[in-house]
């Protein structure tokens, strides 16, 4: 069977756990900067360039990766967020792109698939790309509107190259996370899209959206509907939520997109919000409690952690929904539905 058919002949069964937060893991081994920079002499300063470790200290994405498999997830999420050649430049990094993410996507693999033999239930590898820090809609200067630091083409290749990597490394899906500007996630699905027509074959796409107030839109305005309409065409293996806000904040915007997308339901938030030293003080018996609430109301397929969740949150979340139906995905009408920063259904 093919990583969609597996994936969703899992999800049918129970609810699903992908793993939790990377960046609030490493943190937690306290690496110096030779850490980081290892052996490469790369001209600037590694610390806290966290893909890179892929590369200069892979003992460290490995141990993340198998207490997350051991706390009982699914899916591993690779170690590449920032591994693109936007945000690598930061770093001086960009010439080793393709290097980090399959190596990453190795990594990740090799641990899923010892998990996987272990006990012969399958095990997911999720190509993680991050939306770089750029925006496609948004001019970054305030007195010119129409200025972009960035244009399409260009985005849709620094995807493309990641995604071409991660799949080369072993990865079954890509996901396009933490979604702050719906036409970055566009230039991501156009980019998986055009490696599909190179490689001859499906690489299914995961997307996941962060909102960036109450009211429920991210950066470039759109609503949760509205972005659903904005990129179902690209046919995605799952759709969700991400980061942004706990779950308490998100409850409302969960029910929205359940009712609405006719695929499976991702959702991952953070432990909390953070305090005012920017930690996350959210135990995990309180996320796997609110979480649960969805899995009970019949609202989601997956589930995990973002920021600030650890494995000990993935724990309590597979042990809190184990038994719990996974939500059925609707079956809509076939009309024509549109999106600006509102959704618009043809009548």
């Amino acid at each position: 069977m093919s990583p969609r058919e597996t994936f969703l002949a899992e999800a049918a069964k129970r609810i699903l756990i992908t793993d939790g937060a990377f960046g609030t893991e490493i943190q937690n081994w306290k690496l110096a900067e030779a850490d980081y920079a290892g052996n490469l002499g790369l001209s600037h300063e590694q610390k806290g360039n966290n893909d890179i470790l892929a590369l200069t200290k892979p003992e460290v994405p490995e141990a993340i990766h198998r207490a997350y498999f051991e706390a009982g997830a699914d899916i591993a999420e690779t170690n590449t967020f920032s591994a693109n050649r936007i945000s690598q430049a930061d770093y001086g990094a960009e010439h080793l792109v393709r290097e980090i993410n399959v190596e990453s996507a190795r990594l990740a693999r090799r641990i899923a698939d010892e998990f996987q033999a272990k006990d012969g239930r399958p095990r997911f590898v999720a190509g993680a790309i991050g939306p770089t820090n750029k925006t496609l809609s948004l001019s970054p200067d305030v007195n010119d509107p129409g200025y972009r630091e960035i244009d399409w083409d260009t985005l849709v290749d620094v995807y493309k190259e990641q995604a071409a990597a991660l799949v080369e490394g072993g990865a079954d899906f890509i996901l396009i996370e933490t979604v702050f500007d719906t036409l970055n996630a566009k230039a991501g699905v156009m980019a998986v899209k055009q490696l599909e027509s190179e490689l001859g074959g499906e690489v299914p796409i995961m997307l996941s959206m962060t909102l960036t107030d109450l009211s429920g839109r991210n950066l470039s305005g759109h609503t949760v509907e509205a972005f659903w309409h904005a990129v179902r065409h690209a046919r995605p293996i799952t759709i969700g939520l991400n980061c942004s806000f706990g779950a308490t904040q998100l409850r409302p915007h969960v029910k929205t997109l359940s009712e609405i997308a006719d695929t499976l339901i991702m959702i991952y938030p953070n432990a909390g919000l953070p305090n005012e030293l920017g930690a996350y003080d959210e135990m995990p018996d309180t996320t796997a409690g609110f979480v649960k609430e969805w899995a009970v109301a019949g609202q989601v397929n997956v589930l995990g952690g973002c920021c600030g969740s650890t494995p000990a949150h993935i724990a309590a979340m597979a042990k809190a929904v184990t038994g719990l139906p996974p939500r059925k995905v609707p079956a809509l009408e076939p009309v024509t539905r549109l999106a600006g920063l509102e959704p618009f259904t043809m009548a």
